[in-house]
Parts: C-alpha cells; sequence; structure tokens
C-alpha cells in the first residue's frame, strides 16, 4: 500500500519536472530574444539591479514550504543560465 502511493508521488514529480522543465525551456527562448534585443541597442548583458528586482519579487511571493534562501538559490542559478544563454547570443549572431 505504502510502495503503491510511494509510486503514485514519483509519478507525480515527474509530471512536474516535464512541466518545469518545459517552463524554463520557455523562459530560455524569451531570454534569448531578450539578447537579440539587448545586442541590438548595446545593452549590457548583466543587469545586477534587474537580478535584485527579480530575487526580492520571488521571495515576496513565495509562499513555502520551499525557504527564501532555496529559492534564492534555485533562482540565482536560472539567472546565471539566462545570463550565459544571453552572452552566446553576443557571441553567435550577427550584430545589425
Amino acid at each position: 500500500m505504502a510502495n503503491n502511493r510511494m509510486e503514485m508521488r514519483r509519478a507525480e514529480i515527474d509530471e512536474i519536472d516535464a512541466t518545469l522543465l518545459e517552463l524554463l525551456n520557455r523562459r530560455v527562448r524569451v531570454v534569448a530574444e531578450i539578447g537579440t534585443i539587448k545586442k541590438a541597442t548595446n545593452t549590457p548583458v548583466s543587469d545586477p539591479s534587474r537580478e535584485q528586482a527579480v530575487l526580492q519579487r520571488l521571495r515576496t511571493y513565495n509562499a513555502g514550504p520551499l525557504d527564501a534562501p532555496g529559492v534564492e538559490r534555485i533562482f540565482r542559478r536560472i539567472i546565471r543560465e539566462s545570463r550565459r544563454i544571453e552572452e552566446r547570443v553576443w557571441r553567435t549572431e550577427d550584430r545589425p
């Protein structure tokens, strides 16, 4: 009985992971577009004030049970990967 319940919960985690991956890839597509815009306008890839605003907004929205430091660690990593994508756009696309 407990084993069946655990398998059901694991299947639910698998579904959630698939949704998270879909959303992360959607985010990366938007980030790449922003990178193209930044390149066209010669705007720096890194925007520390925007990054801090994003983290603050997420801390405010977080209802738990994930704690604020956990949210921040996860989204700092997402932001770092987003910056890497933007930098790749800068290197690979032709300048307007």
